[in-house]
């Protein structure tokens, strides 16, 4: 349910930046509108006594009592019947041995410490930026567009339903970084072709940045669920946190390119459509994560998506059945004699 999890709730976003135009239009004091656009965002304290904390996270701390009674919780309200035996035995299998706790301990600096989950990584970051510094500069750009800036901004926000739909029908069908990749390029050759658009045909530029701005909601969409099934599980949340921090580098950066639209009106769409597409393509390199196992620990992360390289003893003979069997494999290293 990672896919409708993750999707669904962008569109209540999307809900919530078309009522951002109207609350402008009613209070037009920027204070009074910054009072009532934050205000709201008080009720979401009380969600500490309704979250419940993770079960996987509390089995990893040793908590197991508090995973006991989040399971019986959990069991108790979808109605499913589970013996205090099972779950012992449940909860056994997923306590972790030294080992692997000390692999748990791993942080977001270890994933620059192995060289193929480095260039992904690296990848992984630099698309959290392009998408968010495209998405946010196509927002905050509706007054460079011309015409009426709340119908724009209206228009904006309402183009971002249809690209989730779009992720809801394609994700589990296409793969991830079809999609992904394909929204990127998409949207940095709808940008890059305002520039080519005469200034007396102000409709084809609105057109154009909405097309923009469909496809990078696609891919900003996507990025959610495809950059986190690239990092192992060890420090998925924390890959996850690293990416969002290097997208907060571009919402705060767009703003400032977005008044370089005073030099030349298409500069600051050329700029986010670079962007959008050399991340669109550099991401090709990235191994698909539709339907694979994903990995868990940092060994699995670095060697997930590498290909494989068999190695066979040329002096003594291989069973060619054992031969074909070892190069079907799909991770690490096979050294067959």
């Amino acid at each position: 349910m990672r896919l409708l999890a993750g999707t669904g709730c962008q569109m209540f976003f999307s809900a919530g930046y078309m009522l951002t135009a109207v609350f402008a239009i009613y209070v037009d004091n920027w204070r009074n509108l910054q009072l009532a656009l934050t205000v709201p965002g008080l009720v979401f304290f009380c969600y500490w006594w309704f979250i419940p904390e993770s079960t996987r996270w509390l089995l990893n701390q040793n908590r197991i009592s508090e995973a006991k009674n989040l399971i019986k919780i959990a069991a108790k309200q979808n109605r499913v019947t589970i013996t205090d035996d099972l779950l012992d035995n449940l909860l056994i299998s997923d306590v972790k041995s030294d080992d692997q706790q000390q692999q748990n301990k791993a942080n977001v600096l270890d994933i620059f410490k192995h060289s193929n989950l480095r260039k992904r990584s690296l990848i992984i970051l630099f698309d959290w930026f392009a998408n968010n510094i495209t998405y946010y500069g196509l927002s905050w750009n509706t007054n460079n567009l011309g015409g009426n800036p709340y119908i724009n901004f209206v228009i904006s926000g309402a183009v971002e339903i249809p690209a989730y739909t779009f992720l809801l029908l394609t994700l589990n069908r296409w793969g991830r970084k079809f999609v992904m990749c394909g929204c990127m390029i998409t949207a940095g050759l709808a940008l890059l072709l305002t520039m080519a658009v005469p200034d007396d045909l102000q409709w084809l530029t609105v057109t154009l940045a909405m097309i923009g701005k469909l496809a990078i909601t696609a891919s900003y969409g996507a990025v959610y669920i495809f950059s986190t099934e690239q990092f192992p599980t060890v420090i998925r949340n924390a890959g996850l946190g690293a990416g969002s921090t290097c997208a907060r580098i571009g919402s705060i950066t767009s703003p400032y390119i977005n008044v370089l639209a005073k030099f030349w009106g298409p500069l600051p769409l050329i700029i986010f459509g670079s962007l959008a597409l050399i991340g669109g393509v550099m991401s090709l390199v990235l191994p698909e994560t539709l339907n694979k196992k994903l990995p868990e620990t940092m060994e699995e992360g670095e060697s997930f998506g590498k290909k494989l390289k068999v190695q066979i003893d040329e002096e003594v003979p291989l069973n060619p059945e054992l031969a074909k069997q070892a190069k079907i494999q799909t991770n690490g290293s096979i050294h067959s004699k």
